[in-house]
């Protein structure tokens, strides 16, 4: 690596292995979902589906490849139809916001957001995100304008890649940041995907207002 500081290198080798690789939920919160709204059958035939009936027996633990999750939400569309698939979508996104509240961010740090106007909430949630980002969108680039309405992009999403339609599909992550800025930033924030790439957009925008 040349003479890159050592703290640049370390940063680069942890950015190469990361590269591809999102966090389980995207894969566990989907199963939930689904099993909640159409049973134990209908999961079985999206994974089998999928390619993924390995999971059938155990659900990841660790970071999978981002591959997997582009499958998964491509065989949900395909077996169940775009208005189901959107639904259990953003069902398994909600789960997933429930899962980093509880396991992932400090109680402190949830304590004091909560605390904050949501001017200066709104920020410091945004900057978490951004931080965090290389564990849901794989390859796929992040960016935000915390601004108000604040909005969330994503280039090359994962949920929705390859994917044409006349709506927005990437309800997974409408649900997972709505369920966050109304735990952290406002009980009213709404979280709305207003451009996606499946519509032929340059990157997925989603706007939240409250």
């Amino acid at each position: 690596m040349g003479k890159l500081p050592v703290a640049l290198q370390v940063a680069v080798m942890i950015a190469a292995a990361h590269q591809g690789r999102i966090g389980p939920n995207a894969i566990i919160r989907v199963a939930e979902a689904m099993r909640e709204s159409q049973g134990q059958g209908a999961v079985t035939e999206l994974f089998t589906a999928a390619g993924l009936a390995r999971y059938l027996d155990a659900m990841p633990t660790e970071m999978i490849d981002e591959g997997e999750v582009v499958a998964l939400q491509s065989a949900l569309r395909e077996q169940f139809g775009i208005p189901m698939a959107r639904s259990v979508s953003r069902d398994a996104g909600l789960r997933t916001g429930d899962y980093l509240l509880a396991n992932r961010i400090p109680r402190s740090v949830q304590r004091l957001l909560a605390i904050l106007p949501a001017g200066m909430a709104c920020p410091a949630l945004v900057k978490a995100i951004r931080r965090n980002s290389w564990t849901f969108v794989g390859t796929g680039v992040f960016d935000a304008d915390p601004k108000y309405p604040p909005r969330l992009l994503v280039t090359n999403s994962p949920i929705c890649r390859g994917a044409t339609a006349t709506e927005p599909l990437c309800d997974y992550y409408a649900g997972t940041f709505e369920r966050l800025f109304r735990s952290l930033v406002h009980r009213k924030a709404v979280v709305t995907e207003i451009a996606c790439q499946a519509n032929h957009a340059h990157r997925c925008v989603f706007e939240v207002r409250w």
